[in-house]
């Protein structure tokens, strides 16, 4: 929980629960009850909060995460533009630190990009440094933002040709 339900606890909830029980002790049956209800609230309260976070909060991620292969996501933008991006653009990460992003056609490969990864962790999540072999292709110039959910996450690398280019970790498929 957070900072102000724990005041209200130490200071609101604990004395009103000691003075209904001091009520309760004279004879008074609805303090016990009252007792009862406001124990039941906050257990109830906690474990909702419990519950909640754990469905809101993000994923944290570790260099293991990261490794893989990934493809245009198409659900931000659909179209012919997202569809031409998804046939010419993947890339992988493999678990000895390399990089390799394909140009591609389809399913034949056109240009291999390579490059080594690394992470940072400036907050509880690691962030994914990218560090490729010059030339390189205009789309992965610079490291990505990792935008992520409670459940996954997803890449947006900044090119200066197409602005946002949005990847998420998937196997390559042809399209219908």
């Amino acid at each position: 929980m957070g900072f102000g339900f724990n005041l209200a606890f130490i200071f609101i909830i604990i004395p009103g629960l000691a003075l209904l029980f001091i009520i309760w002790l004279t004879g008074k049956k609805i303090a016990g009850k009252l007792i009862l209800y406001i124990i039941a609230g906050v257990i109830g309260l906690v474990m909702v909060s419990a519950i909640l976070r754990f469905f809101t909060s993000k994923t944290v991620l570790d260099k293991d995460d990261y490794y893989g292969t990934y493809v245009i996501d198409r659900s931000y933008f659909s179209g012919k533009q997202a569809n031409w991006q998804y046939n010419s653009f993947r890339f992988e990460i493999k678990e000895n630190d390399s990089i390799y992003f394909y140009h591609t056609d389809g399913e034949k490969i056109l240009k291999v990009y390579n490059g080594i990864i690394s992470t940072v962790e400036p907050y509880n999540s690691a962030r994914l440094v990218i560090k490729m072999n010059k030339p390189t292709h205009h789309i992965i110039e610079g490291n990505p933002t990792t935008y992520r959910s409670a459940w996954s996450f997803y890449f947006v690398f900044n090119s200066e040709k197409f602005n946002n280019v949005f990847f998420k970790k998937g196997e390559w498929k042809p399209l219908e």
